[in-house]
């Protein structure tokens, strides 16, 4: 397995700005960036069907903490899929998904095949034994 560098806690919230506000008032994070991703391989990627989300990463001292918030149009393939509010995954940042996905145990559950997002992202997502989702992305 290569090598995995931790690189952040994902936060699904309702409400971006609302969430980037509270972060940043009453915790003091520093925020670092705002996007919006969205395309079919985002949407394969996260396995719900439509997705479309903005994001927010803040810093927490080291730890990048990333908010998002779906477009609620995206249906979910699963009850706890990554798009319901409150929902928490890890990221770790590999240098090649697909090799990782590659050498995978076959018992293991991914949402999808390796993606490409339209931010040029290449991610993969997986569920640990507990149903928790963790992110690989490269970086």
């Amino acid at each position: 397995m290569p090598e995995l560098r931790a690189h952040h806690v994902g936060v699904t919230v309702a409400d971006l700005d609302r969430a980037v506000d509270f972060y940043r008032t009453v915790l003091d994070l520093s925020l670092l960036d705002r996007f919006t991703v969205d395309g079919e391989a985002f949407a394969t990627g996260v396995g719900v069907d439509g997705a479309s989300a903005d994001f927010a990463h803040l810093d927490a001292g080291g730890v990048r903490i990333e908010l998002v918030a779906y477009d609620p149009e995206g249906d979910a393939v699963h009850s706890d899929a990554v798009n319901r509010p409150g929902t928490a995954h890890l990221g770790f940042a590999v240098e090649d998904v697909d090799a990782v996905y590659e050498s995978l145990p076959e018992a293991v559950e991914t949402v999808s095949a390796p993606q490409t997002t339209a931010s040029g992202t290449r991610i993969l997502f997986l569920r640990d034994p507990e149903g928790n989702l963790v992110e690989l992305l490269e970086a």
